[in-house]
């Protein structure tokens, strides 16, 4: 099973699945996203922010492919570049920190620990830029795929609770502790990038 991360770009933007790319929730504020709804023009919106933050800050998001086929994603970039943030009752997101907008694995890859690797694989990044810590507004009462991710996701691949609600609490994931996963991650990503001996059969995390 062949498979590799790269990082999003506008040229694979229509590789994460359309509703997804349709979205932008985080991207714009409650008011200016409504707009761009009524409007018909989400998808413009959406690339235009990916583009905007290509250019001024850099890589905001992982893509992985399995037998080249798209099986998931990852969003991430300081909360100055995601005003929804803004409107969570347990902001704003520590000045430390990026936040993790939002990820998902797609059904048929689910199980696999993809969603695990994605994280791992932005702390890797975000540490090599410098920063500290990863932040998240979780969903305490997820039942559907969504752009909040699960609370137990995020507490299940390494983060913890910084700011308590009963619906959206916020997470912390330290960098410092994802240095201790170097060797792990390093692995994953020699996995994904076909770079060691074939694997067995993958069981669900």
């Amino acid at each position: 099973m062949g498979r590799r991360l790269v990082p999003l770009t506008l040229d694979n933007l229509p590789d994460i699945p359309r509703p997804c790319r349709r979205c932008v929730f985080w991207e714009l504020d409650p008011v200016s996203g409504a707009a761009a709804v009524q409007a018909g023009r989400p998808e413009l919106e959406k690339e235009s922010w990916i583009s905007a933050v290509l250019l001024e800050w850099g890589s905001c998001g992982r893509l992985v492919y399995v037998d080249e086929v798209p099986a998931g994603f990852v969003l991430y970039a300081p909360a100055a570049y995601v005003p929804r943030s803004t409107a969570f009752p347990t902001s704003p997101v520590s000045a430390d920190a990026v936040q993790l907008m939002t990820s998902r694995v797609l059904p048929g890859y689910q199980g696999q620990g993809l969603g695990r690797v994605l994280v791992q694989t932005v702390a890797k990044d975000l540490v090599r830029r410098g920063f500290r810590a990863i932040e998240a507004f979780g969903d305490a009462a997820w039942e559907t795929p969504a752009c909040v991710l699960p609370a137990d996701h995020l507490t299940a691949v390494g983060f913890k609770t910084v700011r308590p609600h009963r619906r959206y609490p916020r997470l912390r994931l330290e960098l410092r502790t994802a240095l201790s996963w170097r060797e792990d991650v390093e692995m994953a990503l020699d996995r994904l990038l076909g770079a060691v001996q074939k694997e067995p059969a993958l069981r669900p995390l």
